[in-house]
C-alpha cells in the first residue's frame, strides 16, 4: 500500500504503518494535550497504541489461519480505521474463507475474555460503557474496545470480516464472482448507511463508510478480473507492440522513446532477446533529476521482473503481478526470449472491455506508438 512504511517483521509478515495513522496519533495527542495537559495526552496515546496492538493481533489471527491453508500474508498495514492483512490469495473453498475471516474476531474475543478474568468483570452494559468512561481503568477500556471490534467487524459489510463470511456463504450456492458482486453491493449499501449516521454527528463513521465503499468496489473488481482471467490466456492480455531499449542505452535514449511513444515502461532487452529489466517512466524522470541524461539504463531499471510463458493462463500472470513489486510481468516464448509483457494498466483495460461485452480473446494487446514486427532494441 502506498504511503505506508515498514516498521517490523513478525511471523513472516511485514508490519507497515500508514502515514495517516501517524497523523492520527499526532492529532489525538495534540487534542488531548490542549484539553488536559501532558498527562491526559500520554494516557490517550497509550490507550490508542493498546487498541492498535489488539488490531494487529486481530490481523495476525487472519494471517495464521490463512497459513494453515498454505496462504502467505506478505504484509499487514495499520490505518487510523483499523488494519489490513494482505493475503497473497483468498482461500479457494468457502469453508476455508469463513475460518480465515472469523479468526480475526476470535482473537479479540480471547483478549476480552482474558481481561475480564483479570478484572473479575462480567459481560454487562456497565463494562461496555467503559469505552466512553474516562475514569475507567485502562484494562476495562481495552476489554470493552475488543468487544466493540468483534461486533463491528462482524457487520456484513464486504470486505469486512462479516462481509467475507456473507460472501463465502453465498459462494456455497452460486458462482464466486456473483457471490462477491452481491456481497459487495450489500457492503456498499451499508456504507451509505454508515455515512448517513456519520452526518448526524460522528465524522469517524463517514471515513469508515468511504473506506468500506471503496474497498468493496475494489474487491468486486478484483473478483471480476479473476473470473475473466480463469477463462483467458496470457496471449489475450499481453502487449506485443512496444519500443525496447538495449543494455547499452542511456536515460537520454529512454527520453527519446518516452516522447515518441505512449509507453509508460520500456523493456531492456539484450541482443539475444533476453529481458534484462524494465525501465519505467517514473524511473526515467527520477534519473534525469538526480544523475542526468548519460545515466546507463542498467543503473535505474527494475531488475526483478517475473516471467510467464506465452501459452500459460492469464491467472498465473495476475498472481505474479499482485505479489511482486515489479511494474510488469514478462511474457516469454519457448526459448526464453521476450515476446511481450503485461501491466496492471492493460489488464484493467481488458476488464473494461470484458464488462462492455467486447471480445477479449484471440488477440494480443498493443499500445499506440509501439513498434510492429520483430523486436529491435535501441
Amino acid at each position: 500500500m502506498s504511503w505506508s512504511y515498514p516498521v517490523a517483521r513478525l511471523l513472516g509478515s511485514e508490519i507497515r504503518i500508514h502515514v495517516t495513522f501517524l497523523l492520527f496519533l499526532v492529532w489525538i495527542g495534540v487534542a488531548r494535550y490542549i484539553q488536559g495537559g501532558a498527562a491526559a495526552a500520554a494516557e490517550s496515546l497509550l490507550l490508542i497504541l493498546a487498541i492498535f496492538a489488539c488490531v494487529l493481533a486481530h490481523e495476525f489471527g487472519h494471517a495464521l489461519a490463512a497459513r494453515r491453508y498454505g496462504i502467505r500474508t506478505p504484509d499487514i498495514t495499520l490505518l487510523p480505521i483499523g488494519g489490513i492483512a494482505r493475503l497473497e490469495r483468498m482461500p479457494e473453498r468457502p469453508a476455508e474463507e469463513i475460518i480465515v475471516a472469523l479468526a480475526g474476531p476470535a482473537v479479540n474475543v480471547v483478549i476480552a475474555a482474558v481481561l475480564f478474568l483479570i478484572l473479575g468483570a462480567r459481560f454487562d452494559p456497565a463494562t461496555l460503557n467503559a469505552l466512553d468512561n474516562p475514569g475507567a481503568s485502562l484494562l476495562a477500556q481495552i476489554a470493552a474496545l475488543n468487544l466493540f471490534l468483534v461486533l463491528f467487524n462482524l457487520i456484513p459489510a464486504f470486505p469486512m470480516d462479516g462481509g467475507r463470511v456473507l460472501r463465502a456463504l453465498l459462494a456455497m450456492r452460486m458462482e464466486p464472482a456473483r457471490a462477491t458482486a452481491i456481497a459487495a453491493r450489500v457492503g456498499q449499501a451499508l456504507a451509505f448507511g454508515l455515512g448517513f449516521l456519520g452526518l448526524l454527528g460522528n465524522p469517524m463513521l463517514i471515513f469508515i463508510a468511504i473506506f468500506v465503499y471503496i474497498a468493496a468496489t475494489a474487491e468486486a473488481q478484483a473478483s471480476s478480473l479473476d473470473d475473466i482471467a480463469r477463462r483467458l490466456g496470457v496471449r489475450d492480455a499481453m502487449i506485443t507492440q512496444f519500443e525496447a531499449l538495449s543494455p547499452a542505452a542511456t536515460v537520454g535514449d529512454a527520453v527519446e522513446c518516452l516522447l515518441r511513444t505512449t509507453q509508460h515502461e520500456f523493456p531492456v532487452v539484450d541482443g539475444a532477446g533476453r529481458l534484462r529489466g524494465i525501465l519505467t517512466r517514473n524511473a526515467i524522470i527520477a534519473a534525469l533529476s538526480r544523475t542526468g541524461m548519460e545515466t546507463p539504463v542498467l543503473d535505474v531499471m527494475h531488475r526483478d521482473v517475473p516471467g510467464v510463458p506465452a501459452w500459460g493462463p492469464l491467472a498465473a500472470a495476475l498472481v505474479h503481478l499482485r505479489q511482486s513489486q515489479a511494474p510488469a510481468v514478462a511474457v516469454l516464448d519457448a526459448e526464453g526470449r521476450l515476446a511481450g509483457y503485461i501491466t496492471a494498466e492493460n489488464v484493467g483495460e481488458l476488464l473494461m472491455v470484458a464488462r462492455a461485452g467486447g471480445d477479449t480473446g484471440g488477440g494480443a494487446g498493443s499500445r499506440p506508438g509501439g513498434r510492429r514486427g520483430p523486436l529491435r532494441p535501441r
